[in-house]
């Protein structure tokens, strides 16, 4: 059991995190905490882990600095905490600012979950906005992983939970870009046009949302949807396979209690969607270059016509090395390439989206290869998709895990997505980070010719069974001719 001494280093006074408390009482408190943190947990993530999670925090910590994200939303509980922090500052206690600038926020949940708590903080525009340790407990835990967090389910004893404290006192901040996502149509004739989420989630959590009347980007006759990602955005058969997992785990969620039953399911439902041999069972209308014309501004410049091959079959938008549970499809460009193609290795803070192709699940094969990546499509600042009037009457898409079903007006030839850089938040990270910094020298900016594979199909047949998470991943105790 750690020592009260080390547990001090984290734990915060009342008088910080109630309203209207005495100058007896915030005249009594000791010195301010080393590594103070407020943590949240998402209590339903993980199957019972969430639960157990959060019960260890609050044993280890003072209860009233750990919250329940099914009970307290983030904006509110920051609010709070900031205001008070104010509060005691204007009455003469120097001690806030310290606190202020020493804070850090810990959230245990999954991608969707960290997302939203990423974004309270870039929305509520903090003086001095704390930085962020992810904890993996969802299934594909891509923002953990980038950030040197694992992508493991967490043990919840208090061992455990003492050692991921002592690693958030060591962490080191790291921007990372925030991204926000616009669709606008207008208003159609007839049928719906709301985003269709697999399973209902509290509002807050829907990262893709209509916009109300009074928001500056309504625009009238028209439907407007805006939301922001941290991870990636995807449309086409990956997202399919994901809005089909989440709609199963909803019917049946007895059958999804953790991390090695999701991801057979998961697989399995690869291919009963046709994901694997998309190029049979996938209509070729649906393929991303007949859906949608694509365009993309390197930086701030003119629009580009992106040439998108006619089998690609699933776009990504990325902005951090890790997709499908902690592959990076983007990989690094050699010299040459980055010198013909004007491409740059996936930093998380340049102000660019890598923009990757695949054409079906065997594709995400590459990723195991030495140096292997998906079909390099460009970089951007700015994407714009334009939806072909009548080429579908809907798509899938998908936000940092979160997918949905799209339902596409037929009859209109303005349908429009425009992703575009909205800021950046700071994480922590640890010495196993995976993602780089385009300010940090020891960053590569290269690799060596030999060793950036120039074609995604050099795959050996040994690699059949492949390793990634949420798309692409087949756990080694599946076999794979007996999935249907």
């Amino acid at each position: 059991m750690a020592s009260h001494q080390f547990l001090d280093n984290f734990i915060i006074p009342d008088h910080i995190l109630v309203p209207g408390s005495s100058d007896s009482e915030v005249e009594n408190v000791g010195d301010v905490p080393h590594c103070p943190v407020l943590v949240f947990v998402n209590s339903k993530s993980g199957g019972q882990l969430g639960g157990h999670l959060l019960k260890t925090y609050r044993d280890l910590l003072n209860p009233k600095q750990v919250f329940d994200l099914g009970e307290h939303a983030p904006d509110k509980v920051l609010r709070t905490v900031y205001a008070n922090l104010e509060g005691l500052n204007v009455r003469g206690y120097q001690f806030a600012d310290k606190i202020k600038e020493r804070l850090k926020l810990i959230v245990a949940g999954g991608d969707g979950t960290a997302g939203w708590l990423l974004g309270v903080v870039c929305d509520l525009k903090l003086s001095h906005p704390p930085p962020i340790a992810t904890v993996p407990l969802g299934t594909g835990n891509n923002l953990p992983f980038a950030f040197g967090w694992g992508k493991k389910n967490p043990a919840t004893d208090q061992r455990s939970v003492e050692a991921f404290l002592d690693q958030v006192m060591k962490a080191t901040k790291m921007k990372i870009d925030n991204w926000h996502i616009l669709m606008r149509m207008r208003a159609p004739k007839e049928g719906p046009c709301d985003p269709i989420p697999p399973l209902e989630l509290p509002h807050s959590l829907h990262a893709f949302h209509r916009v109300s009347e009074s928001d500056e980007f309504n625009m009238e006759g028209c439907h407007t949807f805006r939301g922001g990602f941290w991870n990636y955005f995807s449309m086409g058969m990956d997202a399919q396979v994901s809005y089909a997992f989440h709609s199963e785990r909803k019917k049946n969620p007895e059958k999804f209690k953790n991390q090695l039953i999701n991801q057979t399911t998961y697989a399995k439902l690869g291919c009963s969607q046709g994901w694997f041999f998309a190029s049979m069972s996938h209509p070729a209308d649906r393929n991303i270059a007949q859906l949608a014309k694509v365009k993309f501004m390197k930086r701030h410049g003119e629009w580009q016509d992106l040439d998108i091959p006619p089998s690609i079959r699933s776009i990504v938008c990325l902005n951090l090395p890790s997709f499908s549970g902690g592959f990076n499809p983007w990989g690094t460009p050699n010299r040459r390439k980055q010198s013909d193609r004007d491409l740059t290795p996936p930093f998380v803070d340049d102000g660019l989206l890598e923009i990757v192709g695949f054409r079906n699940a065997w594709h995400g094969l590459v990723l195991l290869a030495p140096k292997g990546h998906g079909t390099r499509l460009a970089q951007a600042h700015r994407i714009q998709f334009e939806f072909r009037k009548g080429a579908a009457d809907h798509t899938f898409m998908r936000i940092d895990g979160e997918p949905w079903k799209q339902p596409l007006p037929v009859d209109d030839d303005t349908v429009m997505v425009e992703i575009s850089h909205h800021g950046q938040v700071n994480m922590l990270s640890t010495h196993n980070c995976k993602s780089k910094s385009v300010y940090d020298p020891s960053s590569p900016h290269h690799e060596d010719e030999e060793d950036d594979s120039d074609e995604e199909d050099s795959v050996a047949e040994e690699f059949r069974k492949f390793g990634a998470a949420d798309t692409f991943r087949i756990p080694d105790e599946v076999d794979v001719s007996h999935l249907s």
